[in-house]
């Protein structure tokens, strides 16, 4: 936590720099990678706290309540990290209805292709001369729009994946429940990337004009 801190004091740091410089548009390039790097990051990255092994064998004794084992993590790879545990843990007992359980994964992971469009995209239209700040403050806008979008949808995702393969081994008539709550959660990732790209849109006509 003191680290996404320090982070987010050096990125309000350099915003205040580059209002007082002479030449903004020297450090427009900043805003347009952190942009870039914000977009791909959010969507993708997991961070995980460590689990004893004591929490995993307590965890396999009763296959179907909630995970004790504590994550901390963006986007895709928590999703993907929740839901996993999940359907592991229901495997167990049910291991008939892993493949039909994967759903969630899936989805978690395609919302680490949305960042990596927009990341792409804003990557591509940055140079080093004639990038203007306007371009900058447009990448910056439309990655982070892009990777809050796809980390909210990526815990949202988790969350349901998790609870929502346990209980399908239970109550087989709770999946098309838990489908329609995963394409509603996926769907906040989807806004995230049309905005993002309109944003990003912006910034590179602003630089063809």
């Amino acid at each position: 936590m003191n680290v996404r801190v320090a982070l987010l004091v050096a990125c309000l740091a350099a915003c205040v720099t580059g209002a007082q410089a002479a030449d903004a548009d020297a450090i427009a390039p900043f805003f347009g990678f952190m942009g870039a790097m914000s977009s791909i990051v959010f969507s993708c990255t997991y961070l995980p706290t460590p689990a004893s092994l004591p929490d995993l064998v307590e965890e396999n004794k009763s296959h179907l309540r909630p995970s004790p084992t504590l994550h901390a993590g963006f986007g895709a790879a928590y999703g993907t990290a929740k839901s996993g545990v999940g359907i592991a843990s229901m495997g167990v007992m049910r291991p008939e209805l892993v493949m039909k359980s994967i759903v969630p994964v899936v989805m978690a992971g395609v919302l680490g292709i949305y960042g990596l469009i927009v990341s792409v995209i804003i990557a591509t239209n940055i140079h080093p001369t004639g990038y203007t700040l306007f371009q900058g403050y447009a990448h910056l806008g439309s990655g982070l729009t892009t990777g809050l979008a796809g980390l909210a949808a990526g815990m949202a995702i988790g969350i349901i994946g998790d609870a929502g393969v346990r209980a399908n081994a239970q109550q087989p008539k709770l999946f098309t429940g838990m489908l329609l709550m995963l394409i509603f959660a996926e769907a906040l990732a989807l806004y995230g990337l049309i905005v993002g790209i309109i944003l990003s849109s912006a910034g590179s006509s602003a630089g063809s004009e």
